[in-house]
């Protein structure tokens, strides 16, 4: 009987073994994992955001008086909103970069605005189609690298968004890649071209598809999920229209993500796949939480045919002039509240990109006096996880509390704090106020959240320290 009991009991131990085995293999396998991943962050996510709702953290810049900065973060807005600049007093300045790294402060004085759609001089078919797209699901947070390598697999990239996310995001859990980054990725990593520019409107799109070149925009995003996360930042890859029905045809990789398949198309359907439906009626408001921002990827030797497409939009100078000009405009000609909170926020996202930093931050100013009169479950509150700036514009007004404030409200709102770019522009802010120790622990945690993260390994090296 003892020997009997003994073999069970062995039996037993040996069967829990190869059940652990059998899980531990099934959790390593990427899809499974990164779904275990996904709900486990997405819990702790929803606990952190029930105790301490970022919808109801406002951000109040501080006042500047005789040189001297004072600031304070409460959950209601200073009464005395920042007078708006006016459009005539805003300076034009030749861009030498939209790079965060080439920002340096100038000014000199512009026309009034005189911001118009801009038609293509040719004449378009009232239907589009391109097809060759390879669609991919994203992985969570990384609709960045997969609409992109969606993107290029339209020219036979032959790879994958992990390939784009290890450049891109080589930690998971970085929430966003900026459309400079995307641009880089293709100049740096591809024999493709591409270029990103603010300011693009639907005509725009229409010649580039017309013409055979997609088009990926950032655009703001509500979840179509059963329980609603609120407003989020999120890529689009434009592949047709449809003047007839009024749509466009996107490739998206959230949404493939939540297909009825699952996430794989099969074979029968995919044969019938094209593309989800975008109207034209969505798109400006969509798109205008981004300031109407748009990456093409073209053969280098197709340079100049896309450079004439775009016309105005050509140079970052004139794109980012005439994003201020329609942001201007839109400042008065919109009513809704978050409509206008997004028009002042690109009003001041378009004259960082002109290189006038204290006009700048008097439209952030603005934006962020409007942003408590939006109804509280509307409220974008990522949108530092996205935009920068604000960063920019008020470190070189030296106004560097603000950007510190900014940058501590902005990480403490998140479930985790995995903003490179917060942890780079508060560095250099503490090393403005003299405090190297905090900047460099600052540059370092960008690094980590980030590895290899240009600005911050360039600041290290200038302060004589490895990365």
């Amino acid at each position: 009987m003892g020997y009997k009991f003994a073999m069970k009991k062995e039996r037993k131990y040996i069967w829990a073994v190869i059940i652990v085995v059998l899980l531990a293999a099934t959790l390593s396998l990427p899809p499974v994992w990164s779904r275990v991943v996904f709900h486990s962050r997405a819990a702790y996510r929803n606990v952190k955001y029930w105790l301490q709702p970022p919808s109801e953290m406002v951000f109040v810049p501080s006042s500047y008086e005789d040189g001297f900065v004072s600031t304070s973060i409460s959950a209601t807005i200073a009464t005395d909103t920042p007078t708006p600049p006016s459009p005539t007093e805003l300076p034009t300045i030749a861009a030498q970069s939209t790079s965060e790294a080439a920002l340096t402060p100038t000014s000199t004085s512009p026309p009034a605005p005189t911001y118009t759609p801009q038609p293509t001089a040719i004449p378009l078919p009232s239907y589009v189609l391109l097809t060759g797209i390879t669609c991919e699901p994203q992985l969570m947070n990384n609709c960045g690298p997969a609409t992109l390598s969606m993107y290029l697999s339209y020219y036979d990239w032959g790879k994958t968004q992990l390939a784009a996310a290890a450049v891109l995001k080589p930690n998971a859990k970085d929430v966003n890649v900026m459309p400079y980054e995307l641009a880089d990725f293709v100049n740096e990593h591809t024999e493709l071209h591409a270029l990103w520019r603010y300011g693009g409107d639907l005509q725009t799109i229409k010649a580039l598809i017309n013409a055979g070149f997609p088009v990926m925009i950032e655009k703001g995003f509500e979840t179509y999920t059963l329980r609603s996360e609120g407003w989020m930042g999120h890529y689009n890859l434009m592949v047709g229209y449809d003047d007839e029905i009024q749509n466009l045809t996107v490739q998206d990789s959230y949404l493939l993500s939540y297909a009825p398949w699952g996430g794989k198309i099969p074979q029968e359907l995919w044969d019938s796949f094209i593309g989800f439906d975008f109207s034209y009626s969505e798109l400006e408001q969509a798109w205008r939480s981004f300031n109407y921002v748009f990456i093409v990827v073209y053969p280098p030797e197709k340079e100049n045919e896309v450079l004439n497409l775009i016309g105005p939009l050509a140079t970052d100078e004139g794109a980012c002039q005439i994003a201020y000009e329609r942001a201007m405009q839109e400042t008065t000609s919109l009513t809704d509240v978050r409509d206008q909170y997004f028009a002042w926020f690109n009003a001041g996202t378009s004259l960082v990109c002109l290189q006038d930093y204290g006009n700048a931050a008097s439209a952030f100013d603005t934006a962020f006096g409007i942003y408590p009169d939006i109804e509280q479950d509307s409220r974008p509150y990522r949108i530092l996880w996205y935009e920068t700036g604000p960063y920019a514009a008020y470190y070189y007004s030296a106004r560097y509390q603000d950007v510190i404030n900014l940058a501590n409200q902005t990480l403490g709102a998140m479930a985790e704090p995995v903003l490179e770019e917060s942890y780079y522009w508060r560095a250099l802010s503490h090393y403005a106020f003299g405090n190297t120790t905090r900047a460099v622990a600052d540059l370092h945690t960008s690094l980590e959240y980030h590895p290899g993260f240009a600005l911050s390994t360039a600041k290290l090296k200038e302060l004589g320290m490895n990365p």
